[in-house]
């Protein structure tokens, strides 16, 4: 079977399972940019094209259509641990639709066999927006989501897995929404006693209400800052070593 008729039958199959059609012509795409870096033919790399279709079909319904049969949940992580905490998630099934304005990922996992989530951080701040964008954006990487100078990044598995970038046995929902590395245990806790001074301070008449929410904007803004300092050395030191070996 030649590659067109290949996908031509996969389309057809996606379309009759009730796949939108903006998100079958990205899905082909993805997996068309796949095969071309893996020299092979379709049905090598993914199998049959109705039972791929099978695993694919109406596993990852396009952002913002509701699905009243997927999973929902909301959870974040440190600058110290999310990336790692997003490979876990993905790896489950779960999609980030976004960041809500407290700077925690909002996800949907389809039900039954779900599709596995590959993510990534970038630096989005200034010029480096548009260079990343023109970078990634080939590669089937969609931004899903941003916080402080970051940009999050998703694609499904399948695009470079092919059949093993889906989730047949998910696992339940984590009953934790909160997973904090020690560095981000130690910032938190250094903002607490932080806070809970200037509030005790404004109990006993030490401050106004303006002096207590100076205070907590001003020492949340620093913690911030100090995180993604603390972050970025860290990741320069991977770097290092990584070059090193």
């Amino acid at each position: 079977m030649t590659t067109d008729a290949y996908f031509a039958e996969l389309t057809d199959a996606l379309r009759a399972a009730g796949v939108p059609e903006e998100q079958i012509a990205r899905t082909a795409d993805e997996l068309r940019g796949h095969l071309a870096e893996t020299g092979t033919a379709p049905e090598e790399e993914f199998g049959p094209a109705a039972g791929f279709a099978a695993r694919l079909g109406g596993l990852a319904p396009a952002p913002g259509e509701p699905d009243g049969a997927a999973e929902h949940w909301t959870w974040t992580a440190d600058l110290f641990n999310d990336r790692r905490m997003l490979d876990v998630h993905g790896a489950q099934g779960w999609e980030v639709e976004g960041l809500d304005s407290l700077g925690r990922f909002v996800c949907r996992r389809a039900p039954g066999v779900a599709l596995a989530w590959e993510y990534r951080r970038e630096v989005i701040a200034g010029r480096r927006r548009t260079r990343v964008l023109d970078e990634l954006t080939p590669e089937g990487w969609e931004l899903c989501g941003e916080w402080l100078v970051y940009g999050y990044f998703k694609r499904p598995r399948a695009a470079t897995a092919g059949p093993e970038g889906a989730v047949e046995a998910p696992p339940a929902a984590p009953r934790r929404w909160l997973f904090l590395s020690p560095w981000g245990k130690a910032v938190l806790t250094v903002w607490c006693v932080l806070v809970g001074s200037a509030l005790t301070l404004f109990l006993v008449g030490g401050i106004g209400a303006s002096g207590l929410a100076v205070t907590i904007a001003l020492t949340s803004a620093l913690s911030a800052v100090y995180t993604s300092r603390l972050e970025t050395a860290a990741g320069r030191a991977r770097q290092k070593t990584a070059g090193r070996g």
